[in-house]
């Protein structure tokens, strides 16, 4: 094929959008799961009809009560992070202009060049359509129907989370964020981010003793314009797709991260996204640069209030990998996933992308994905210089009417170049889970390796997953592995442990444990604890 799909959205390529060519993709009597179309979202919404798309699959489907199925008692738990904080917030109205983009850079205090970024990518948006090719169904957003830029009232200083709003710091302790001196324990730099403003940075003095630069995005536009101009936009492009060019005209806060030569990070980075305004969308901007022989673990957690209207989160990361340098990028993702009719949740569309530019240079993403309503993202790596190496580890969970649309794409362009997928989708309740995945060896590309592992679960009678992997081949000294399976918790299995004294729940547990020991052993142990937890409030109440 000539073309790659989007990285979250569209066509990928480094090219000029006018070399780009759209890949459409069908698929055959695709299962459609049935949700509430949120009115919130909806243009010109008509209060007196109630729309639903669900599943057409030439049969009635039956939902079991939790008292008949097992599965679903183990899968029905509280999204414990659902509360709303009562502190005051300053909020620009809603809408989407140019008036729009205006007042968030000066609300941020942005010199004139990143002014004329935010309204040349603005302009590039409106000329853009959103793509329609992805398996998740959704009813059209309406832009001009939320708020694109929310802070607190009273913003603290930057300089530490001591000095910070001691309601705020309350807030993140209560959303399980170990802050202050937990966080220094356990050597880990944190950056909160609360709608669209971060509220502070732990740790930036013993970072930049080492020569480590940490900060929100919005301080590196002020403090480094030179590296955030250089950097900005070149991994992942303006009019790289449609979500990318909304999230450079808007984008708000997020975490900015410098590396200099010969550097390993003291500490992991971490940044904690938090989402508490009902109708403000969150457009965060993550930048890490990681310069020759450098080395740095960039952690990120997320979740959002329990409310019964959808939410948009669009952000985009770029990653740049010098000579030698090696980022590790890991992620909880726990947006609120809706409740069990599928009403509400966050809608994540997000465009996440690595370059290997320097020869021996590595990028590795790994991802547990349990929340959003919809999930829409590739996270993926361009290997442009020879001997580098690209890895994405995986884990998907859907429960009840989420859908997501996900996978990775490895760009081959270097001679010598390695990459490896491993991927692990589980769906379970009125789910749809799709795996979408490219490996592409260029024609200079001599000797490339990949080695691609996707393998779907389901879980109950009414579960979706579909894999659609793409490879493209352009170099004949190229060696490309490709493997895929899917099973599905039965019966059977769990009569068997049953028969041994083991109950449903920790049968369940076990199952998916092993399932998905590849990817959780590649994550920090920061994270063990929270995922082997997020697992289990995930899926109590779905097997049976």
């Amino acid at each position: 094929m000539a073309s790659v799909f989007a990285n979250g959205i569209l066509t990928f390529s480094l090219q000029s959008p006018s070399h780009r060519k759209t890949l459409t993709l069908f698929s055959p009597t695709p299962f459609l799961p049935k949700f509430e179309i949120p009115k919130t979202l909806i243009r010109n919404p008509n209060p007196t009809k109630s729309s639903k798309i669900r599943a057409d699959v030439g049969i009635e489907s039956k939902t079991l009560t939790s008292n008949e199925d097992p599965i679903q008692k183990l899968l029905k738990r509280d999204y414990k992070w659902g509360f709303v904080s009562d502190f005051e917030s300053f909020s620009i109205p809603k809408g989407l202009s140019e008036d729009t983009i205006r007042a968030i850079s000066a609300r941020k205090n942005e010199p004139d060049w990143m002014l004329k970024f935010r309204l040349d990518s603005y302009r590039t948006f409106l000329k853009m359509r959103e793509p329609k090719w992805s398996d998740n169904r959704y009813p059209p957003i309406d832009f001009q129907d939320m708020c694109y830029y929310t802070e607190p009232k009273q913003k603290p200083k930057l300089d530490s989370l001591d000095e910070a709003d001691p309601k705020l710091v309350e807030y993140f302790q209560k959303l399980g964020v170990p802050l202050t001196e937990q966080m220094r324990l356990a050597n880990v730099a944190v950056d909160a981010v609360l709608d669209s403003v971060s509220i502070a940075t732990t740790h930036r003095k013993t970072l930049e003793a080492a020569g480590v630069i940490f900060c929100s995005i919005s301080e590196a536009v002020r403090e480094y314009p030179d590296l955030v101009k250089k950097y900005l936009g070149k991994v992942v492009p303006v009019g790289d797709n449609y979500y990318a060019a909304l999230n450079s005209a808007v984008f708000s806060d997020g975490s900015f991260c410098y590396i200099p030569k010969d550097t390993k990070s003291p500490m992991d980075i971490s940044t904690y996204f938090r989402i508490n305004a009902l109708e403000t969308g969150q457009f965060e901007r993550t930048l890490i640069i990681a310069e020759e022989r450098s080395f740095v673990r960039y952690l990120e957690g997320c979740t959002a209030p329990s409310y019964d209207r959808n939410q948009l989160h669009a952000a985009v990361v770029e990653l740049y990998c010098a000579e030698d340098a090696e980022i590790n990028y890991s992620t909880v993702q726990n947006w609120y996933a809706g409740d069990e009719e599928g009403k509400g949740g966050i809608y994540n569309f997000v465009t996440k992308r690595g370059l290997c530019a320097g020869a021996r240079s590595k990028i590795s993403w790994t991802q547990v994905e349990t929340g959003s309503a919809i999930t829409w993202k590739y996270p993926s790596v361009v290997l442009r210089g020879d001997d580098t190496v690209g890895e994405f580890y995986s884990v998907a969970l859907t429960n009840n009417y989420q859908q997501a649309d996900t996978g990775t794409k490895m760009i081959h362009e270097g001679m010598n170049t390695r990459s490896r997928i491993v991927s692990k989708g589980i769906s379970a309740g009125n789910s749809r889970n799709c795996y979408r995945g490219l490996v592409e060896v260029r024609a200079k590309a001599q000797n490339s390796r990949n080695f691609s592992q996707c393998d779907s679960m389901l879980i109950g009678d009414n579960a979706a997953a579909n894999t659609y992997p793409y490879i493209e081949v352009k170099n004949p000294t190229a060696r490309v592995e490709h493997e895929a399976s899917t099973s599905k918790i039965g019966e059977d299995q769990l009569f068997y442990f049953q028969q041994r004294g083991i109950e449903h729940e920790k049968a369940v547990a076990a199952m998916i444990s092993g399932f998905c020991r590849d990817v959780f052993n590649e994550l920090p142990l920061e994270f063990a604890s929270e995922v082997n937890q997020l697992m289990s409030l995930k899926l109590e109440g779905s097997v049976g």
